[in-house]
């Protein structure tokens, strides 16, 4: 009988106890999950190494390119869109803002090393609606060889720039 009443009072005391835990909300939780995004962050650029890329070979620079639009297409054209305007599927029905490639103050604009070290180490982005957007570290976390970054760097380089602007 002892038995029994120990093990009823100790259930009640975890019940108890239980019912005193602090339920997280969302905004603790969302804090939370951008205070992680960024520490991935960190780490990928930590990890980065630009001389990485000096020991890559290519039997063509159109082979580079076409290997590019292939990672292009696969990757990032769902958020950056088909012309890089950055009005790709996922970016419009999330309703994400993401860089134009195109627009006039895009700073990456053929600059072939801030491409490849975007795309490995990625970003955090701005918070909008409860969520904070990040691009992808696709070096780090997403596991992309390091010749597709490569690639898709100098795809997006030569493919992508401002539009002339109408004046």
């Amino acid at each position: 009988m002892r038995c029994k009443l120990a093990l009823a009072v100790t259930t009640m005391v975890l019940v108890a106890l239980a019912g005193c835990q602090k339920e997280e909300t969302e905004a603790e939780k969302l804090a939370r999950k951008a205070e992680a995004d960024a520490d991935t962050v960190r780490m990928a650029e930590a990890a980065y190494e630009i001389a990485v890329f000096d020991t890559i070979t290519w039997e063509s620079e159109e082979a580079r390119l076409e290997r590019g639009g292939v990672v292009y297409r696969s990757s990032c054209e769902k958020c950056h869109g088909q012309g890089g305007g950055g009005n790709g599927e996922v970016a419009l029905e999330f309703q994400i803002p993401v860089p134009s490639f195109v627009a006039p103050d895009w700073p990456h604009a053929g600059d072939l090393e801030a491409i490849r070290r975007g795309t490995f180490v990625g970003h955090m982005g701005e918070s909008f609606e409860g969520y904070t957007g990040q691009m992808p570290n696709w070096g780090l976390v997403s596991g992309m060889r390091t010749k597709d970054i490569d690639a898709v760097a100098a795809f997006i380089a030569d493919r992508f720039g401002p539009e002339p602007s109408q004046e």
